[in-house]
C-alpha cells in the first residue's frame, strides 16, 4: 500500500508540482490550502508524512506544526516545512513547534522525494 502524503501550501500550482512529484514516486497525497484545512484533513485520515509551507493564510505553518503537534494520535507524524524561507530563526521555530525537517523551494523533485522516504515510520 503506497505511503499517503499531505501538502499544505496555500499556492494551488505549489500543491499541483507536489501532488505530480509524489504521485509519481508512488505516493497517495492528500493537499490542504492552508494550516486550517490541513487540520481539517487530519480530522478524515493519516498519512503517514506531512509537507507544509510556512507563510500562509488563514493559519501559518507554525501554527499548523503546534495544531498537529497537539493532537494526541497525530502527534508523532514527520513533518517536513517547505518554504522559500530560509533563515536560522525561522527554522529554529519550526523545529522548536515540531517540525521534522526543512527543504528550501524551489525543491528537487528527487531530493524531496528522498527526504521523503527518509523520514517514514
Amino acid at each position: 500500500m503506497a505511503a499517503k502524503i499531505l501538502t499544505v501550501d496555500d499556492s494551488r500550482t505549489m500543491r499541483e508540482m507536489l501532488r505530480h512529484c509524489l504521485t509519481n514516486a508512488g505516493f497517495e497525497v492528500v493537499t490542504a490550502e492552508h494550516g486550517e484545512d490541513g487540520l481539517q484533513k487530519l480530522e478524515e485520515s493519516l498519512p503517514d508524512v506531512i509537507i507544509t509551507d510556512i507563510n500562509m493564510p488563514v493559519m501559518d505553518g507554525f501554527q499548523f506544526i503546534e495544531g498537529v503537534r497537539a493532537m494526541p494520535n497525530r502527534s508523532r507524524l514527520p513533518i517536513l516545512v517547505l518554504s522559500t524561507e530560509s533563515d536560522a530563526e525561522k527554522k529554529s521555530r519550526a523545529r522548536k513547534a515540531g517540525a521534522t525537517g526543512w527543504i528550501v523551494k524551489p525543491f528537487d523533485p528527487e531530493k524531496l522525494v528522498n527526504a521523503v522516504e527518509r523520514v517514514l515510520p
